[in-house]
């Protein structure tokens, strides 16, 4: 009996292993629901074979959606991710930005909202696995495509190609980053299954021929092994391959052959969409874009009928929080506005929007299973008026709080001798000169991006990229010059990358002679400055009516546990706005954004300072509320 019994067992063992393998196959397009933490086997990684993905030599589709860390509080990243795998989706993408993990060159920070292994980890506690793209370029609509402005302090660099001072630079980052990436991948028991060398190079009109293979190669040689790919538009596709990466596509609208173009620069290969844009950005100045909920669903549902994976840019955009938003400069500069909500799949604030709900319905019918409940939202509050009852002007801060660099001539911002030698990234620049009489002042184009100009302290006018030149009044003696600079973000994508210095790029004229003998204020805002403005005498009650630039601060008093709020900034405007020492962004009365997001996890109870710097017309109150307001909508072409 005894061996009949275990001849019965053994096909009894051997019909359910069949069976499982019969249902593993039958769930082709949902095997990643066998997710990170559960997958022990892993001797084959994402792999590509016969036009499809196979994931341990199973089949496997990819349905991914895009979140960037440094774009989201650390306390949302979990809720966040939740959600994605609430919707369908199995597989994170984020950039991985370079000028904030190494603002200065040579320290790093992979700390609190940076801590991208914490990141990783969470993504695969919570069943997704990750498509890494580490750039070093990541475009992103983030501040000079992620790349680190102290680059630019080389008057020769040439980004984006194998010029010695760029890859050098690179090769010293890509050494830290991937001490923190290379454990994380699959096959050391991470969620990263691919990793993408550069982004949209195809695009990039000053291409080096050498460059993509040196970035491939950076990558391997620091211990990348998982599948390699490329991302670039249709007309970029061919000019940004690599070999031994598979080629991508992005883009909005699924144009006819558009999927089928993929055949022509790679045969046999599995068709993925890495960025499919879920919607679009905004520029300060123009409309808050949206893109129909019910094309973007059914376009989704075309690309997957085709077989071919997705990656959803974004599932959940955030905020270019500070100074990071980017700009484009095309015809015209146009810098991007605070939040990066996207009229993407989750809100600026992680709502659900009839996008991520019509997506969920889609995508259950793919998987053929339920999928989990989705989160509860996050309750937003209205804490209502909120008064700044004190100021100080910029004039009296200068010479109590800043101590000034001086220069014979004009100075752009990355050149500035600070922060350890690699100059001043971000904010504002005061230029101080001494001129006798007026007359016509001219900027010759050097004013990058957007000068307010003052005699002593009397404002008398701007310059920026299309107002060149301006009257200077007459005047007894000799007096003070002063040009206020804003860098309002460098541009992130196209062929003007290594023209992204900011400040005073060269000489100002005063009645055709350069100005000479400066005296240049650094206002880039950061926390140690923040401080001891708040400890700086000279603050005084708001008069009925006050002209900047000026700071001005007021309390938030909060009783319960705090929750996310907007700020609203009726009656100001241009400035920034900090929140116990976070700098929240920009707000700038063209719109279209006219409220700023606030984090709950930013405020306490009891007590919440804000401070708002202004550069022109203050008013006396800001509204916290509890909806957004991102402007005046304008549809998607």
């Amino acid at each position: 009996m005894w061996p009949c019994g275990g001849r019965r067992q053994r096909r009894l063992g051997g019909v359910a292993l069949l069976l499982v393998m019969l249902w593993l196959l039958l769930r082709r397009f949902n095997w990643s629901e066998l997710n990170p933490l559960r997958l022990w086997g892993r001797n084959h990684g994402l792999q590509t074979e016969n036009s499809e993905f196979l994931l341990e030599g199973m089949p496997f589709r990819i349905l991914g959606g895009s979140m960037h860390y440094f774009r989201v509080p650390r306390e949302y990243w979990e809720d966040r991710m939740l959600k994605m795998r609430a919707c369908g989706l199995n597989t994170l993408t984020t950039y991985v930005p370079w000028n904030l993990h190494e603002k200065e060159r040579g320290k790093f920070d992979f700390s609190k909202n940076l801590d991208l292994r914490a990141f990783l980890s969470l993504a695969a506690k919570n069943g997704l696995w990750v498509i890494l793209r580490p750039g070093p370029y990541i475009c992103s609509e983030w501040d000079l495509g992620g790349l680190p402005s102290w680059l630019l302090q080389d008057p020769e660099m040439k980004l984006r190609t194998t010029y010695k001072g760029f890859t050098e630079a690179v090769d010293a980052y890509f050494d830290r980053l991937m001490r923190v990436v290379v454990p994380f991948q699959y096959k050391k028991g991470g969620p990263i299954i691919a990793v993408q060398v550069e982004n949209e190079y195809g695009s990039f009109p000053k291409k080096d021929p050498n460059y993509m293979n040196y970035v491939k190669m950076a990558l391997l040689n620091r211990g990348i092994v998982e599948l390699l790919m490329t991302s670039d538009n249709k007309n970029g596709l061919s000019f940004g391959l690599v070999k031994g990466a598979l080629a991508t596509v992005n883009f909005q609208k699924l144009e006819p052959g558009l999927l089928k173009y993929l055949d022509t620069v790679q045969k046999d290969q599995p068709k993925m969409v890495m960025e499919y844009w879920t919607g679009w950005f905004d520029n300060w100045g123009g409309p808050h874009y949206v893109f129909d909920a019910d094309e973007m669903v059914n376009t989704v549902e075309s690309i997957l009928k085709t077989g071919a994976s997705i990656n959803l840019y974004m599932f959940h955009g955030g905020t270019n929080f500070g100074f990071m938003s980017g700009a484009l400069e095309a015809d015209e500069y146009k810098s991007d506005v605070t939040s990066y909500d996207y009229d993407a799949v989750l809100t600026e604030a992680g709502d659900y929007t009839s996008k991520f709900f019509k997506l969920r319905q889609l995508f259950s019918m793919v998987i053929g299973q339920p999928l989990p409940l989705p989160p509860m939202i996050e309750s937003k509050a209205s804490y209502g008026a909120i008064l700044l009852h004190q100021y100080i002007s910029l004039w009296d801060v200068l010479p109590a709080v800043l101590q000034p660099i001086k220069s014979e001539f004009p100075v752009n911002m990355e050149n500035l001798p600070l922060n350890d030698s690699i100059g001043q990234p971000y904010g504002y620049v005061l230029y101080e000169t001494v001129i006798f009489g007026g007359g016509h002042l001219h900027s010759r184009d050097h004013v990058r991006d957007r000068a307010q100009v003052f005699v002593n302290t009397v404002y008398v006018g701007e310059l920026d990229y299309n107002s060149v030149e301006l009257s200077i009044p007459e005047g007894q003696g000799f007096r003070q010059l002063r040009l206020l600079v804003e860098n309002r973000g460098r541009v992130n994508y196209g062929p003007a990358l290594n023209e992204q210095r900011k400040g005073l790029i060269g000489d100002i004229f005063l009645n055709k002679t350069p100005l000479r003998n400066f005296k240049i204020y650094s206002l880039e805002m950061k926390p140690a400055f923040m401080k001891s403005l708040q400890q700086a005498s000279g603050w005084s009650s708001v008069p009925d009516y006050f002209v900047g630039p000026a700071f001005f601060r007021g309390r938030l008093w909060i009783e319960q546990q705090p929750q996310d709020t907007f700020l609203k900034l009726q009656g100001w405007e241009k400035g920034v706005v900090f929140v116990n020492g976070q700098n929240l962004g920009r707000y700038w009365k063209i719109g279209p954004q006219e409220t700023l997001y606030l984090p709950g996890p930013w405020l306490r109870r009891g007590g919440n300072e804000i401070v708002i710097f202004e550069e022109r017309t203050a008013g006396r109150i800001i509204q916290s509320v509890d909806i957004p307001y991102l402007g005046r909508t304008q549809y998607v072409d």
